[in-house]
């Protein structure tokens, strides 16, 4: 693979799927709205959605593997990537990235909404904040969980205005409930490196320093808490009966994140390997069905 294209991490280009929770939270909750909107130019807009969120968190792909040079040379897999290696020169690589993030922001503001543009625009910020000094949330111990998992609400908005007009915002119990979902596995995924990198875990990440099995464990559970008070909340508020059910399975689905953390080392240093395995693509599969059910059962608000 050319070192340039294997630097921008095609491997997490999926991620940038997560947007469809957006477009989908909206036709579920007000299915009317999109009466005047053909579905040529609903599956369009939401393509160009998609591909905008992929080059906006590209070009912060190449933001983290600038900044994080001096830590990654700390860890058993991220100190081969090819900048570090010598295989790509810094300054092409940043000039492509900022290109990139130009670009994607200009169509954005000509395309979409000012919403949809500033969601965007949210996204490349929190990049930036996340990576880079004299912020650099990466290194302050649960507000890097949190600002890193932020990217999980920024794309939900992203998703949602790309079809929802820019006066109606997505509910604050949705985009909490999908905050703190991500929020565990990136406090899961530090769990992991504590404990598969050891003594050098304070080498790579510095919020290593304050953090012990036990403060991490405290902020899973603490995120799984607040992911299904505001799921039920979200439930309740839109009077969706079943949405109760499906907490079961929601359930289950946090039960085998805080196992797979505790008894394999490796497996959630990139939460995402997560749902290849059989048994999460099946319980996410029969969740996808059941809120489809969903759609065609329930009434929303009454």
């Amino acid at each position: 693979m050319n070192p340039y294209l294997k630097a921008v991490r095609p491997e997490r280009w999926p991620r940038s799927l997560a947007i469809f929770l957006g477009p989908a939270a909206f036709i579920f909750l007000y299915r009317d709205a999109l009466a005047g909107l053909s579905f040529f130019e609903a599956a369009g807009r939401l393509a160009l959605g998609f591909l905008l969120t992929w080059g906006i968190s590209t070009a912060n792909y190449v933001v983290n593997e600038i900044a994080d040079m001096p830590t990654d040379i700390h860890h058993p897999s991220k100190k081969h990537r090819p900048l570090l290696r010598g295989e790509i020169r810094k300054t092409p690589f940043a000039l492509l990235g900022a290109a990139l993030a130009l670009l994607c922001l200009a169509i954005a503001f000509l395309a979409f909404s000012r919403p949809f543009f500033f969601s965007l625009l949210a996204l490349l910020v929190a990049g930036f904040i996340y990576n880079v000094k004299p912020v650099r949330t990466k290194d302050i111990p649960f507000l890097d969980s949190l600002s890193e998992s932020m990217n999980n609400p920024i794309r939900l908005f992203i998703g949602w205005f790309a079809l929802a007009p820019a006066s109606l915002f997505p509910p604050l119990s949705l985009v909490l409930s999908w905050w703190a979902f991500g929020n565990l596995l990136m406090v899961a995924k530090r769990l992991s490196e504590f404990r598969s990198l050891k003594e050098k875990a304070e080498e790579y990440r510095a919020s290593h320093k304050a953090y012990s099995r036990a403060s991490l464990l405290l902020g899973m559970t603490a995120s799984t808490v607040i992911f299904f008070a505001s799921y039920f909340w979200f439930a309740r508020s839109f009077k969706l009966q079943s949405f109760f059910f499906y907490s079961v399975v929601l359930l289950l689905l946090v039960v085998i994140v805080f196992r797979k953390t505790l008894r394999e080392e490796e497996v959630m240093e990139e939460p995402e390997k997560l749902f290849g395995t059989r048994l999460v693509a099946g319980l996410l599969i029969v969740l996808l069905a059941l809120f489809v059910l969903s759609f065609f059962l329930d009434s929303v608000g009454r």
